[in-house]
């Protein structure tokens, strides 16, 4: 399966894109806002296309078309307004959802945010980018798509441990980001994870044993 990363460059999507070059069921074209970040990728020869978030549909059409499944890892970070938040993760998000419709896509992954399904129990001080989360997760419900949407709960730069817990409704916890990235490449063919939404922390089952239990 030849997979599209959105969102290449972050830190999930760099750990999946390597992942999938690695593997020898998958292919991966890494989507990139900028030309200057395509050579440590082409440098290992992995194939890289240049398209914004903030561009047409249409440009992600074509970043997108010759692929069988995208994933959305993309985020506009910590460090931006809120302007950039509605602009990436929520009507970014929505574009992707839209151009993969139209280029014929059917397998269609989402990283979104632990409990973005409950407004309830969204945190105060970050609760614009659990809005944007939120909608964006609702559009892909909406779509004709084959998805998974994935909830993570706190990120952390850590060694993996390869085990996680997986639950329609898990209230707090963390997760390394290599973790993440191996729960969506295990998701990728696993056809009980389609049309499915959970939240995902560390935990004590092995992740390929966890996602069958979805």
């Amino acid at each position: 399966m030849k997979v599209l990363v959105v969102g290449a460059n972050g830190q999930i999507g760099k750990h999946l894109v390597d992942l999938l070059n690695e593997s020898t069921d998958h292919e991966v074209r890494a989507m990139l806002r900028k030309p200057e970040q395509t050579a440590q990728f082409e440098e290992r020869g992995i194939e890289t296309v240049i398209a914004s978030l903030e561009g047409s549909v249409e440009d992600i059409v074509s970043a997108a078309t010759g692929c069988e499944a995208v994933v959305f890892a993309a985020g506009s970070g910590g460090h931006t307004g809120l302007d950039k938040t509605l602009l990436v993760d929520l009507d970014g998000a929505v574009k992707t959802v839209e151009a993969s419709e139209q280029a014929g896509i059917d397998r269609f992954i989402m990283v979104s945010a632990l409990q973005a399904n409950n407004r309830e129990n969204w945190a105060d001080v970050i609760k614009p980018y659990y809005v944007a989360k939120h909608y964006a997760d609702r559009a892909l419900l909406q779509s004709s798509l084959n998805y998974t949407i994935i909830r993570p709960g706190g990120l952390l730069n850590e060694l993996g441990t390869g085990k996680i817990e997986i639950a329609d409704n898990l209230k707090t916890g963390s997760i390394p980001r290599i973790d993440v990235a191996k729960t969506i490449l295990a998701c990728l063919n696993e056809k009980n994870t389609f049309k499915k939404s959970f939240d995902l922390i560390s935990g004590d089952t092995e992740i390929e044993e966890a996602i069958k239990e979805v």
